[in-house]
């Protein structure tokens, strides 16, 4: 990448090749290697960024500044724009939900999660209408999100022309795909796109799931090679499948803010999909999500114990139950059951 970077800069002897800090021990430890690629004599002097995404480089002259970047948000701007977010962050700066919450919330049904986010003023969180891969199963990790856009020639060329000084030749879906995390959730707008807006067919959907090893796969779009992925073992959410490969679009961001049908989804949501539909789920919001969700498996845990016995109408227990000493009878129980339940999370 950054012997690309370089080359691009013609006439120099002299130049400054800011980095990601995690990039610049190996780019140190390679100089030599960068310099005999180019094959040329310039002075470069590396220094640390963390403004810099990683695997980028800005290259600075006396004439300018190329930002051999993606198109994509640095580290403190991810940050702020994902303030509330009360979990580590991936280096990038997206908000990474613990592993454990993402195992939690395998439990949920779309109902648990419309019972708060509405609440908390959330009310673009879900999108429906789609072809479900596999109806059964359940979406669960975290939002890696990609942004297509119709094309449109001059925009394409810097847009390449960025993807060129990074070493990546085109901007295209494998750029992305190549970035993805272990639990990540490809969430990506096509703007419902059929014909040419397919983000993958068979071989690049089971990298996704085998090499990658991702969760899953929301595509506001098209995928191609449905006979050869509906028998793979990974959820997806799809508008439709065509035959022909993507085409007549161009990548314009990664790890952005997209659109998925009326939603508004953030790099390092949890996304959530089951058989109804996908939330995307704010990081801050995971938490009171599922710790109400338990309540409300107790609650219904509770109520169908109660029915079971046959001894009561249905009024009487559900939604809430009637008569004090019912109603004492469960706040005991689930007292009990959600401390039985929580003792299991990590403290």
């Amino acid at each position: 990448i950054a012997a690309n970077a370089i080359e691009n800069v013609r006439n120099v002897k002299q130049l400054v090749l800011r980095v990601n800090p995690r990039d610049a021990k190996i780019l140190r430890e390679n100089q030599k290697r960068v310099m005999d690629a180019i094959g040329r004599s310039v002075d470069v002097t590396i220094k640390e960024d963390s403004e810099v995404e990683s695997g980028g480089c800005i290259v600075q002259t006396e004439f300018g500044t190329i930002d051999a970047q993606l198109f994509t948000l640095s580290k403190d701007e991810l940050t702020r724009w994902t303030t509330e977010n009360p979990y580590e962050r991936f280096p990038d700066g997206r908000p990474k939900v613990p592993d454990w919450l993402i195992e939690r919330a395998r439990a949920l049904s779309a109902e648990e999660v419309l019972a708060v986010l509405p609440g908390k003023n959330y009310r673009n969180q879900f999108a429906n209408g789609f072809q479900v891969l596999h109806p059964g199963r359940k979406l669960v990790g975290r939002a890696f999100t990609v942004q297509f856009m119709p094309i449109r020639p001059d925009l394409e060329g810097v847009v390449n022309s960025n993807a060129k000084a990074l070493g990546v030749g085109r901007m295209n879906n494998q750029v992305a795909i190549d970035m993805l995390q272990p639990g990540d959730v490809l969430v990506v707008d096509l703007f419902g796109m059929d014909e040419n807006g397919t983000i993958v067919g068979d071989n690049l959907f089971y990298y996704i799931m085998k090499g990658a090893k991702g969760a899953g796969l929301v595509v506001d779009g098209a995928i191609r090679d449905l006979e050869g992925i509906r028998n793979m073992d990974m959820p997806a959410y799809l508008r439709t499948a065509h035959p022909t490969a993507s085409g007549n679009v161009m990548l314009t961001g990664i790890n952005v803010p997209v659109r998925i049908g009326r939603t508004t989804v953030m790099p390092g949501d949890l996304v959530f999909g089951d058989v109804e539909g996908v939330y995307f789920i704010p990081p801050a919001l995971v938490e009171p999500v599922l710790d109400n969700a338990d309540t409300i498996h107790v609650h219904d845990e509770w109520a169908r114990k109660k029915f079971h016995e046959g001894k009561y109408k249905s009024r009487e227990i559900y939604g809430s139950p009637s008569a004090p000493a019912l109603k004492a009878e469960y706040e005991a129980y689930l007292k009990k059951r959600l401390a039985e339940i929580r003792a299991k999370y990590p403290k």
